[in-house]
């Protein structure tokens, strides 16, 4: 069964691409951002502080995170019996999670669960540092990437779809910040792996990226 790494920055389109693929593959599909989203979201719950990732890392061994699916194929994240899918992706959660990813101790825990997944193959997973760190040897790695404004203009329709008012000022802002955090942090940078192939998704649709990738995976 084959295994497939894709990462990029936020709003590339990977969680989106991934999802797809997933579901016309038949592949399981491990959200990894969601992970790291729901330990950040536990953390401002619990009100611990965000510097202190021995406890962060507590936090991620002692509530482990699952998925499920619902009845139209699309992901659900849990923490024990409580659905939190809305909740990671709520703005307290995308302004705090890069912090908390930073941490080493963090990533050790979680990278430890997300290579547990790969072991029985068929899996298509999708993060930052999946082709680098995670699933080094996956059979297909790809890096998506686009300009922080198409990723902007993105996250802003995605706001307004789910009732969130934002300015795109303020969201180009902070996508432009987490770039250059994710990029330069000591522990799992943001980064392209040598054997990525790199698709600018600026100007595609999720269909023409799909197509591409579909291409990709009958010419390994």
């Amino acid at each position: 069964m084959i295994n497939i790494a894709i990462d990029g920055p936020s709003s590339s389109g990977k969680s989106t691409i991934a999802k797809e693929l997933a579901k016309r593959l038949n592949l399981t599909y491990l959200d990894t951002g969601a992970m790291y989203r729901s330990v950040t979201y536990l953390a401002l719950k619990q009100r611990i502080d965000l510097n202190n990732e021995h406890a962060l890392a507590n936090l991620a061994k002692k509530y482990p995170i699952s998925f499920t699916q619902n009845e139209n194929g699309d992901q659900l994240v849990w923490i024990n019996n409580e659905n939190v899918t809305e909740h990671i992706r709520s703005i307290e959660v995308t302004n705090n999670v890069s912090e908390v990813s930073a941490h080493s101790i963090v990533r050790e825990v979680l990278v430890a669960q997300q290579q547990a997944y790969i072991t029985s193959g068929g899996i298509i997973m999708d993060g930052r540092d999946i082709g680098t760190v995670v699933m080094p040897n996956a059979n297909l790695k790809i890096f998506l990437t686009a300009s922080s404004k198409v990723r902007a203009e993105r996250r802003y329709r995605e706001n307004i779809q789910r009732g969130i008012e934002t300015s795109f000022d303020e969201l180009l802002k902070q996508i432009e910040e987490r770039d250059a955090y994710d990029t330069n942090r000591e522990t799992s940078p943001l980064k392209k792996a040598t054997d990525a192939i790199e698709l600018d998704t600026s100007d595609k649709t999720i269909e023409e990226v799909i197509k591409t990738i579909k291409k990709l995976i009958k010419s390994i």
